[in-house]
């Protein structure tokens, strides 16, 4: 634990060459607003580092570690897009933020697992094909984002709501990503059926707040993409679909830590609360 591996190591630099998109305007001495920018130059020169980065990775890396590295390539090649959007007073400039807390997500997922637990370490790490209905609901704010856009471009410039969007998202990851350092190898993506010999009971930190903080992060991250992206319909279809999803998700879970743990848990699920609104948990018949 604490030590950065090969495979994060490899996801790291291309993550960071990925982002240096975001450079190629002082490269060719253009606004920095270059993807909103009309013309040709600007998109043959995003086009010529996208071949050129790739071409880099696949003569550097092994083919085990360019399938790693050319997805945190990506991930750091959106990153640099939204920073690009971002800048200036373009009309996307709150698209770019999404882009920026989108992909730093997905990016930091992969990294604080090869740091915390390098065994459970795999591509799905990057939570990039979490579940169809994630795309789903990924590809639905982005249809919504653009018909409003289309049809109603005042509602995507109203600059204190996005901004509070932006706070929930940083909130929210700044929470997970807590959660999954304060329990370090104890954390998974996937939940746990058998007990390994250093499975413990993680209570302190975050954990002493709520029992549950990276759903109770990842749920106030999601809600907070679309206030950030103004989108009303998924703002609701967001909430209502996380909270489904994770009090299913948490009752599935409780029954295994149960088990794990017996009474021990049972102290704590007494004392702490979930974290989630009107999600208890398990509930055990008497």
């Amino acid at each position: 634990r604490g030590r950065l591996g090969q495979e994060g190591r490899a996801s790291l630099c291309s993550f960071l060459l990925g982002a240096s998109v975001a450079a190629l305007p002082l490269l060719l001495g253009s606004s920095p607003s270059l993807l909103a920018a009309p013309g040709l130059r600007g998109r043959l020169a995003l086009a010529l580092h996208v071949a050129g980065v790739n071409a880099a990775l696949l003569l550097i890396y092994p083919r085990p570690l360019y399938k790693i590295a050319v997805r945190a390539c990506f991930l750091g090649f959106a990153f640099g897009c939204g920073l690009l959007l971002s800048t200036g007073r373009s009309a996307w400039r709150h698209f770019g933020w999404y882009m920026c807390s989108l992909s730093l997500f997905h990016y930091s997922e992969y990294l604080v697992t090869a740091i915390n637990n390098p065994r459970s370490l795999s591509l799905d790490s990057f939570l990039l094909n979490h579940s169809f209905e994630y795309n789903l609901a990924a590809l639905s704010s982005w249809v919504e984002f653009t018909l409003e856009k289309l049809f109603f471009p005042e509602l995507k410039q109203i600059t204190w709501l996005s901004t509070v969007g932006l706070l929930m998202v940083i909130f929210g990851d700044c929470l997970r990503k807590a959660a999954m350092l304060t329990a370090g190898s104890n954390f998974n993506h996937i939940v746990q059926n058998e007990k390994s010999d250093t499975h413990t009971l993680v209570t302190s930190g975050v954990y002493g707040w709520f029992r549950h903080p990276s759903y109770v992060g990842w749920f106030y991250w999601s809600i907070g993409t679309q206030v950030l992206l103004c989108n009303p319909i998924c703002v609701v279809g967001y909430a209502l679909a996380s909270w489904r999803f994770f009090r299913e998700r948490i009752e599935e879970e409780e029954i295994t830590l149960i088990h794990f743990f017996g009474e021990e848990y049972l102290e704590y699920k007494r004392k702490v609360p979930s974290g989630l609104p009107f999600i208890k948990g398990v509930k055990l018949e008497l």
